[in-house]
């Protein structure tokens, strides 16, 4: 679609993108994105892979009103550290999402109480990268993870540790030992 209006993504007039039905696409450099690279592996020879994203807005009826809309799509494709094996771990993160924006925040409050849409308060500009960047952090994994790793070298070895002490004597065995004997510890 062809606007007369240029619309900036990091201060986004919401109301207005949405009522020309607007659309909006780009990429970010992961570096751009502090909160949600700050968890990822990121090697200093290589460099990320960046945030693609589109943004498409719209009004839609909704009780009578009209009301701006935004839908957000975004790709991300991280490097986390598996909690297995701790090495890096390629995670792909998908955002699809539609936002409805209302007036005010209490407002939005209620509505997202009551409703299954994601509601906001209408901003007088919103960054856009900002709000992509938190859709994506809650599309992150609890527990990244390989689907099949070992543990590293240096923790594999626990468990012979563990056998060795097994096989150490108990130093409170001598005082069990006391204990069952006439006349010990627990007897008269």
């Amino acid at each position: 679609m062809s606007h007369s209006r240029s619309f900036q993504p990091l201060k986004l007039d919401v109301a207005a993108f949405a009522e020309a039905g607007a659309e909006l696409q780009g990429e970010w450099p992961l570096a751009e994105l502090p909160r949600l690279s700050a968890g990822a592996v990121m090697a200093a020879d290589t460099a990320a892979d960046p945030v693609t994203w589109q943004a498409r807005g719209e009004t839609r009826k909704v009780g009578g009103a009209r009301q701006p809309w935004l839908h957000l799509g975004a790709h991300a494709r991280l490097l986390l550290p598996c909690q297995r094996c701790l090495q890096p771990v390629a995670q792909d993160l998908e955002v699809d999402r539609w936002i409805r924006f209302v007036e005010g925040e209490e407002q939005a409050a209620e509505i997202d109480e009551e409703s299954e849409d994601d509601v906001l308060a209408l901003p007088r500009s919103l960054d856009l990268r900002w709000l992509l960047e938190d859709e994506l952090i809650l599309e992150l994994p609890l527990v990244p993870r390989h689907e099949d790793c070992s543990p590293p070298a240096h923790l594999a070895a626990v468990p012979e540790e563990e056998e060795a002490v097994a096989d150490k004597p108990n130093p409170f065995a001598a005082l069990a030992a006391l204990k069952k004997k006439p006349g010990g510890l627990g007897g008269a």
